[in-house]
């Protein structure tokens, strides 16, 4: 066997590879802690700076905002003497500007005959015409060291009356850069010696034990390995693959014979939590698991030998060479009338090298409730569509009276309009409303719960429904005169309403009569809506509430209904603290009533 070379040795080869990827990292991790220290330095420099000059610049409003006498300093004076008190050893040179791009002082005393000058740097003009700061970063010429130019504008309330021109020695914060960088080097190179001894050492420890696995390889001849492994070197793991290689030789003949029963084997452990039936090459049944049993509802005493065609009820539709040629599984619909049952079959060939068939894998999977999911999420879009419809039908009812010619007259176009565009604002309520259903099961839900005048506000929403009806429906209303004053949610309680006040239109007869009844309790009130519509079997009646349930669904979906209304109201009414109920006889008529917490009490605040 091939001896190791020094350089094709794993050993030095990890100790190369551990001191680059660390001598990588520091730097990244340097130039990116340099970049942003420097940045921070810069930033906080800077920052100090323009505090003072902030503090400079009201100090220079008050000069030249204050009223003057004749005998009193001229401007450029108390300009002066501000500038006398803001003095720092990183701060070269302060100027006064105002709006025409005068000198009105300087902080630099050989520099004083600038004082009543024009302007010429460009950075003072930007910031007067775009009433912003304008810095920047330069080299003094002078010294070679940066500076930092600042131009900031001087406001007086919204107006800008002038700049203050600063120039500033940032070199320190360069030069402080310049040490850390020779400290962060030393670092490196320090870090560096210590990394290439520990990978030394750690090497030693990966290398021997992949020794002492080329040692036992040679010894497990008789191991299960199925794959030829590609030989990239002479290291250590090269040497252990050529072992390996060699203990292939002698497993293959085994392995061939063996590989057909092993891929049976794992298809079946694979799946034994769902139903698993397996068929020899002619299709008949030779294993079923009992959960394969449990959902076909058939023994196994009556289905082993038996084609599996036969058994999953598609001899009709498919023969075994057909199906072991269907690459996508197969829905089987066991559901009857009032129960529904939906099975998915996944189907897997068991074929030998040469392509031969040696059998079928069928993992069948009880997909019921998901489909009743997905039954239900289809539903939801019709649902949305039943609770925008009433405030779609005011919005077109008024439109429409617009169109006709309401909106010449100043005094109903306006509140037409007004309609309008709260049916459309509640609206988009209501739809987040219906989106957000769940989130109303939560024990924290919030309401936006305020005082209102209850008989009031019924008979308001009656109004509009009274305006916007399309059958021959009389209301029949039963309200208290005096004013019930409750708190509650409007826009919620409305949509309760509205859900119920349109279910009882939609399944009232040709002239019939929806009555409302408000009846005030000790502790609260009780809301009826009853009409004359088609009923509600008795066995019906306590799943009117849940949702996505109706009653008569092929008349509901002709009425545009979706069994969400009163799931929806219940979902309200209970948020507020009240409960709701329905009273039915078939063929005579439906009442929803419900109640909301009353404290009579409280009246007396409000009168």
């Amino acid at each position: 066997m091939r001896k190791v070379g020094f350089f094709q040795s794993i050993h030095v080869k990890f100790v190369i590879i551990y001191v680059l990827l660390i001598l990588v990292a520091m730097q990244i991790i340097g130039v990116y802690f340099v970049k942003q220290l420097q940045a921070t330095l810069t930033t906080n420099f800077q920052t100090s700076i323009k505090e003072r000059v902030n503090l400079l610049a009201y100090n220079v409003v008050e000069q030249m905002d204050k009223d003057r006498n004749p005998q009193d300093p001229t401007l450029e004076e108390d300009i002066k003497k501000v500038l006398r008190d803001f003095s720092a050893v990183d701060i070269s040179e302060v100027r006064i500007i105002d709006r025409s791009l005068k000198i009105l002082g300087t902080s630099d005393p050989n520099n004083q005959g600038v004082v009543g000058q024009r302007t010429t740097e460009l950075k003072v003009k930007r910031s007067l015409a775009l009433e912003e700061e304008q810095s920047s970063i330069l080299i003094d010429p002078q010294t070679g060291h940066r500076i930092w130019v600042l131009a900031s504008p001087i406001k007086s309330g919204k107006k800008v009356i002038g700049s203050i021109y600063l120039v500033a020695k940032i070199e320190s914060v360069f030069a402080q850069m310049k040490t850390i960088n020779g400290i962060f080097a030393t670092g490196t190179g320090i870090a560096l010696s210590i990394t290439a001894l520990l990978g030394i050492l750690l090497a030693r420890t990966i290398t021997r034990p992949i020794s002492d696995m080329r040692r036992q390889a040679v010894a497990m001849t008789k191991g299960n390995f199925s794959r030829k492994v590609k030989v990239y070197g002479y290291d250590e793991i090269g040497t252990l693959a050529i072992t390996f290689n060699n203990l292939t030789k002698k497993l293959q003949e085994a392995q061939a014979m063996t590989e057909g029963e092993r891929r049976k084997l794992s298809s079946v452990l694979s799946y034994m939590t769902d139903g698993v039936i397996a068929t020899d090459r002619k299709g008949r049944v030779i294993l079923i698991n009992d959960p394969a049993l449990e959902m076909l509802d058939v023994s196994r005493e009556t289905v082993v030998s038996q084609p599996i065609v036969t058994l999953l009820g598609l001899s009709d539709t498919y023969t075994f060479e057909e199906l072991i040629e269907v690459n996508d599984s197969l829905i089987l619909d066991y559901s009857t009338k009032n129960k529904p049952y939906i099975l998915r079959a996944n189907l897997s060939v068991i074929q030998k090298e040469t392509g031969f068939v040696n059998g079928l894998i069928t993992v069948l999977h009880d997909i019921t409730e998901q489909e009743k999911i997905n039954m239900e999420r289809r539903e939801f879009v019709s649902n949305v569509s039943h609770e925008l419809r009433t405030p779609l039908t005011t919005m077109r009812s008024y439109l429409e009276a617009l169109e006709d010619g309401a909106w010449k007259d100043e005094e109903v176009a306006p509140n037409f309009l007004e309609v309008t565009r709260n049916e459309t604002e509640r609206m988009i309520r209501l739809v987040n409303d219906l989106l957000q259903l769940s989130k109303m099961d939560s024990p924290d839900y919030q309401l936006s719960k305020e005082w209102v005048n209850f008989v009031e506000f019924f008979d308001r929403i009656i109004d509009r429904f009274e305006m916007t009806k399309e059958q021959h429906v009389t209301f029949k209303r039963s309200l208290p005169k005096e004013a019930i004053l409750i708190e509650i949610d409007e826009d919620k309680l409305t949509q309760v309403l509205d859900n119920i006040i349109s279910n009882a239109m939609k399944y009232s007869p040709e002239g019939g009569q929806i009555t409302f009844f408000v009846k005030e309790e000790e502790d609260k009130i009780i809301v009826s809506i009853k009409d004359q519509g088609i009923g509600i079997p008795k066995e019906n009646i306590g799943k009117v509430f849940d949702r996505f349930y109706r009653v008569d669904k092929a008349r509901s979906r002709k009425l545009g209904g979706t069994g969400l209304g009163l799931a929806i109201a219940k979902e309200m009414v209970q948020a507020h603290g009240g409960s709701i109920w329905v009273k039915s006889e078939e063929g005579k008529g439906t009442e929803i009533l419900f109640s909301l917490p009353y404290e009579p009490s409280e009246e007396d605040e409000w009168v």
